[in-house]
């Protein structure tokens, strides 16, 4: 609580202070008073004194001058006045602080966040199936200089390196850079480039064309892409058509490359066995109509075959069904691998391959019947033909041998 201090003593000092506050030249006279001033600037004093103490001037307080506690009131005022004008100066004066803060808080992350993305090394991934066969012997033997050695026991692909030489291990050391160019060329004809441009892909088709062989009218391709994050928690994470690793390596290439090889190849065997159903559904369409159909054994005979050819190509050529060595050896490897199968349904695709190829055997199984049964009516009319002759020239005998 505050002491009641005699008005005479303050009377003198207070008036001194009011009217020292409208004389900007004059500095505010030291008071053993309570009267807690904000220390400011000599130019800012004047001004915030005079907002502070024209409330007390005009204030009831001001009137009862012969009051005994009129010094007492007037340092209440004078200390609340001083505190409110205290408090907003400690509110107000941390927000250029704060601002200048957040703006520091907005710079960095503005610079960080570059720093972060271009952290994550994006590589695109592009599959083609452009023929049927290719020759991997003569492909290495003219690209000694690009070819990694294997580190598995699968003999039914290649990969080659086209950029930095420097690294005879194999083990892709310019991969991160984003520097280099893989190619990984498989038996059946299917082609995977990493990290390839778009305007470059003539360019390193042509080196597996002059080894291909049973060149298709039409090139089948499919995108993808492969980031690399070396902060990432887990090994592997899956996205919208892209597949995100720590790092990638030659095994990780060529387990990636696996995978989108037999998808692009599948795809290819299973729009020829779409094909297929389509002409047998011409058929049996035609066959509701008239009652009968036109085609030969020979057609039939060919669209066994290439049925028959197309299911040992998925099965054999593909190795869908066999499971890469790096993912044997490696369960980090093996992860990818399953990922990827899920992620383009392979299996399925292949349940739905299967099940036409069913549809198609079944067509033709019985337009096989058919015909079957068209060649014994033929040779039973024969038959029946050559009987007959045979008993008109037996009574045209005895008839001769009669007369």
């Amino acid at each position: 609580m505050m002491r009641t201090v005699d008005v005479k003593t303050l009377g003198s000092p207070v008036r001194t202070i009011l009217f020292s506050i409208f004389t900007p030249k004059q500095k505010p006279p030291s008071l053993s008073l309570p009267l807690h001033f904000p220390l400011r600037s000599s130019s800012n004093t004047p001004s915030r004194y005079f907002s502070n103490f024209l409330a007390v001037s005009s204030s009831p307080i001001y009137r009862f001058q012969g009051s005994r506690n009129f010094g007492s009131l007037l340092t209440v005022r004078a200390i609340s006045s001083s505190l409110s004008t205290k408090a907003p100066s400690a509110s107000v004066q941390p927000q250029p602080q704060q601002q200048q803060q957040q703006n520091q808080n907005v710079k960095d992350s503005g610079e960080t966040a570059p720093s972060l993305e271009e952290a994550k090394l994006s590589l695109p991934v592009r599959a083609y199936f452009f023929s049927t066969s290719v020759d991997l012997r003569s492909l290495i033997e003219q690209n000694k200089q690009n070819f990694i050695p294997p580190t598995s026991r699968m003999t039914n692909y290649v990969v080659l390196k086209f950029g930095n030489h420097s690294d005879p291990t194999g083990t892709g050391g310019c991969i991160s850079g984003s520097e280099c160019i893989y190619m990984v060329i498989f038996q059946y004809g299917s082609i995977v480039l990493f990290n390839v441009r778009e305007h470059e892909v003539d360019e390193y088709l042509k080196v597996v064309e002059r080894h291909a062989s049973g060149l298709l009218p039409e090139m089948r391709k499919d995108e993808y892409e492969v980031r690399e994050d070396p902060t990432l928690n887990t090994w592997m994470q899956g996205g919208l058509d892209y597949i995100m690793l720590q790092f990638l390596n030659i095994d990780g290439i060529r387990t990636i490359g696996s995978v989108l090889g037999q998808s692009i190849a599948l795809d290819y065997y299973g729009r020829q066995v779409d094909g297929m159903v389509a002409e047998f559904t011409d058929i049996n369409r035609g066959m509701e109509k008239t009652g009968t159909f036109t085609m030969d054994r020979k057609k039939l005979f060919q669209l066994v075959g290439k049925a028959n050819s197309n299911l040992a190509d998925v099965i054999l050529k593909l190795g869908l069904f066999e499971r890469s060595d790096i993912a044997w050896k490696d369960a980090k490897y093996a992860q990818i691998w399953e990922y990827l199968r899920d992620e383009f349904e392979l299996t399925q695709r292949f349940a739905s391959l299967d099940f036409k190829l069913k549809f198609v055997e079944h067509n033709i199984r019985f337009l096989q019947e058919i015909l079957q049964n068209r060649k014994s009516d033929f040779l039973e009319w024969l038959i029946i033909i050559l009987i007959s002759a045979e008993i008109v020239i037996s009574l045209y005998d005895l008839v001769r041998r009669s007369l």
